[in-house]
């Protein structure tokens, strides 16, 4: 609805009476685009909004925050586009949308190995350079996490990080299940980048909760640590490294008990253990292949609002779940 309202009144190109009340329609705008992608693939329907290049960016949040409603459309702002945590949001998410429709259209034998490889390689360097480009004081850091705390934008921070580590982990997560049955180099560094996206991913969430205003406490949070899960699954079922299999189960006991505590605040979360659940049912039935990157992994991973069947279409014998599951205590 509010992205039908957002078309219908023209929302970036309306007639404004301030610059503030512009730069807000410009915001909602585009959180409204980040939005579409987001909820239109998580129940598969179609996007509402197209990005529009004639839209411009949203401003840096601190001369945003400053604005006066007295100010005219005339008067010269200084600011940078390239220091607002929104923008950078919006470049991130033009990437999403690129990996949701590459994993949809290879489950469905759309692409060949060889156009499979082209389309990886052109999406990572599309986030190797949104994250070369940042500038320092937008990099993930503990110091620029602390600073924008202070800022009043902390939560928006994380929110940047959390997307980037995400789309990684969506991207190279199909390399997880090609590096166990081949020996290829660039096989091996992919998957070894959804771990890497997958472990920073759980990092942030962790150092969020660590610094004042900064916890993320949103519901998408419980579905990419979901995902970020199974790449723990991953690690414990395969790693022959101690201490990574040591770091990955501690990984899984924290997501876990943030899962649980996310669900205590959005009750539709309970979808989110019920897919853990289901993954790692599928994981204990053929571990060889839950990993394996078809239509029920696709569907997985990018449609989080949508329950899970089996992977093995048994059915679920509704038991209570916890990590005693996966022979983890939770004490």
């Amino acid at each position: 609805m509010a992205c039908r309202m957002a078309q219908l009144l023209d929302l970036p190109n309306c007639k404004t009476d301030s610059r503030v009340e512009r730069e807000v329609n410009i915001r909602t705008w585009w959180s409204l685009c980040m939005i579409d992608v987001w909820s239109s693939t998580g129940v598969r329907l179609p996007r509402l909004l197209a990005p529009r290049k004639n839209v411009p960016l949203p401003m840096d949040e601190v001369v945003f925050l400053q604005l006066s409603r007295d100010l005219g459309f005339d008067d010269v702002i200084q600011t940078n586009q390239r220091s607002s945590l929104l923008a950078e949001m919006v470049r991130l998410n033009h990437i999403l949308q690129q990996i949701n429709d590459f994993n949809i259209r290879v489950a469905e034998s759309k692409l060949d190995a060889i156009d499979i490889l082209s389309d990886v390689e052109h999406l990572s360097s599309q986030l190797d350079r949104w994250l070369d480009e940042l500038p320092d004081h937008i990099r993930d850091t503990r110091e620029n996490l602390e600073r924008y705390s202070t800022m009043g934008l902390g939560r928006m921070f994380v929110a940047i990080y959390l997307g980037y580590y995400h789309f990684g982990q969506m991207l190279f997560y199909r390399f997880l299940h090609e590096d166990l049955e081949s020996t290829s180099i660039r096989n091996r560094r992919y998957a070894n980048k959804c771990k890497e996206h997958a472990g920073r991913l759980c990092d942030i969430v962790y150092s969020s909760e660590t610094v004042p205003d900064c916890d993320a406490k949103y519901n998408m949070v419980g579905h990419v640590l979901v995902i970020a899960s199974t790449v723990q699954i991953h690690s414990l079922l395969f790693e022959s490294n101690e201490k990574n299999v040591t770091l990955a189960k501690m990984r899984l006991e924290k997501n876990f008990c943030i899962i649980t505590q996310l669900c205590a605040l959005w009750p539709t979360l309970d979808v989110c253990m019920d897919r853990l659940m289901a993954f790692h049912k599928a994981c204990r039935e053929s571990a060889d292949t839950s990993f394996r990157m078809d239509q029920w992994m696709v569907r997985f991973l990018v449609e989080f609002a949508t329950p899970v069947t089996d992977k093995t279409s048994h059915e679920s014998d509704g038991g209570h779940w916890s990590l005693a599951e996966l022979g983890i205590s939770s004490d």
